[in-house]
């Protein structure tokens, strides 16, 4: 079996990178370089016409979404704990990654490039405030599921990679998350997990990369 991941840094390809590196399974990383649109290019294109990251090849067959693929690795992988053994937690984790993608995400992303969802002259700062407040209202819902709890299932699986890339891209912009108290103990829980620490490794030489090739 040969699988290529499609990654670019600091976007959420980074919750697959971590499961590749839970597996322990050999994987080509491909580097899209989101500056440069690369993600838009022909060829690119050709393997996913949804223009973004992650994308993970499986012998040649593209697989998009992050939920999608945290399902396929957990069937192709069972032992790795991708997702939780037993059925009704895994649907609550399939559950927590879709909300992570659909009502987290898009907040971050807005926040992040506001002129995509209005290019109103002056609407930046107000779409701004309203994305940050759903957002924090979002992350105030994942400290209550954390409360009492190392991670948000009975382990690790890919939800808590999911929620955790989600806090990091926040941090990134500055936002106060300090009153998060669970979420921000399960942030830096998730720091330490050896899949995490190598996903950073290749994120750093990846950055590097593109770096030096500007």
């Amino acid at each position: 079996m040969k699988l290529t991941l499609y990654y670019a840094p600091t976007t959420c390809a980074l919750v697959p990178l971590i499961s590749l590196h839970e597996i322990g399974v050999e994987f080509e990383l491909k580097t899209i370089n989101m500056r440069l649109a690369e993600q838009n290019s022909p060829e690119y294109l050709r393997l996913n016409p949804k223009h973004k990251v992650p994308l993970l090849l499986i012998d040649g067959k593209p697989l998009t979404e992050n939920v999608a693929m945290a399902l396929w690795m957990t069937r192709a992988f069972p032992k790795a704990g991708i997702l939780p053994a037993d059925s009704e937690s895994e649907i609550r984790a399939i559950s927590t990654m879709a909300w992570c993608a659909s009502g987290i995400h898009p907040y971050l992303s807005r926040i992040n490039n506001p002129a995509k969802t209005c290019d109103a002259a002056g609407s930046a700062d107000a779409i701004v405030r309203i994305a940050t407040h759903e957002l924090m209202h979002a992350f105030g819902i994942a400290d209550e599921l954390l409360a009492g709890r190392d991670y948000l299932f009975d382990k690790w699986c890919a939800a808590d990679s999911h929620l955790f890339w989600c806090m990091r891209r926040a941090g990134q912009f500055k936002l106060d998350l300090s009153p998060l108290k669970h979420c921000s103990a399960h942030f830096k829980r998730m720091n330490e997990r050896a899949s995490v620490k190598k996903a950073f490794e290749v994120e750093a030489s990846v950055m590097a990369a593109l770096a030096k090739a500007a």
